[in-house]
């Protein structure tokens, strides 16, 4: 499945350009903070790519950061800005999450390789690897739970009570499919840490594709012209007058 990472890329990195063309026509930060994290997950894939034919340490360093340490946060951000409308609160809490990232930039940057990185093997996923190579102590390790933990749950959870709103209020269907697709796209990569617990890693490459394509697709159904649905009016139950 080496080949994957390369559809991945492309897929990601045009979801991030069809998100930032519209953020600079509508001016929304929510889409500011999606391309950002969007392109996280495209350094991620990329790596792969390029962890796929030789080995760099930066590269891999690159690889953790951006796909299992930041992606997941920065996407949930954006749907916390999304949701919010203090924006304060919302402001707030992407500064404390900027500097998250950067002290979980310089503790991975920094962090040591060891030995085993001579003995990398080209044909096998980095994620059946990486543990070996790169030595990553407890903050390294609290601070990648944290920060999928806070990105999940305010993507996949902003998604799902959005498209509940739309369903209440019986309008913008599309925007509410949209949403749904999202929230099952955000939840595919969100598995791919089971997976190579199980000692399946190939299944990671699958499951960034498989993420990518179904929110990219969620995001031009929302994104469509707004179709009201027209839904008759319920009548309240005779009363037996």
């Amino acid at each position: 499945m080496s080949y994957l990472p390369f559809l991945s890329t492309l897929v990601t990195f045009a979801f991030a350009i069809a998100v930032f063309v519209r953020y600079l026509s509508r001016r929304g930060p929510h889409l500011l903070l999606w391309t950002i994290g969007l392109l996280f997950y495209g350094i991620g894939t990329l790596a792969e790519i390029i962890l796929a034919f030789s080995f760099h340490g930066v590269v891999l360093k690159l690889w953790y950061l951006c796909g299992a340490m930041l992606t997941a946060a920065w996407l949930g951000e954006g749907s916390f800005h999304l949701l919010v409308k203090q924006r304060g609160i919302a402001w707030g809490m992407t500064g404390i999450l900027a500097a998250v990232s950067a002290l979980a930039a310089a503790l991975v940057l920094l962090a040591p390789l060891t030995s085993a990185a001579s003995s990398y093997n080209v044909l096998q996923p980095i994620s059946s690897q990486y543990k070996d190579i790169l030595v990553r102590n407890g903050l390294v390790i609290l601070l990648t739970i944290l920060l999928n933990t806070y990105g999940s749950l305010l993507l996949i959870g902003g998604a799902i009570y959005s498209a509940v709103i739309f369903w209440r209020r019986h309008m913008l269907l599309n925007r509410m499919i949209g949403n749904i697709l999202i929230a099952i796209g955000a939840m595919a990569p969100a598995m791919a840490g089971s997976f190579v617990t199980m000692g399946l890693p190939d299944l990671l490459y699958l499951s960034e594709l498989i993420g990518a394509v179904i929110m990219y697709v969620g995001f031009i159904q929302a994104s469509m012209a707004p179709a009201m649905v027209k839904v008759e009016a319920r009548r309240e139950p005779e009363s037996g007058r």
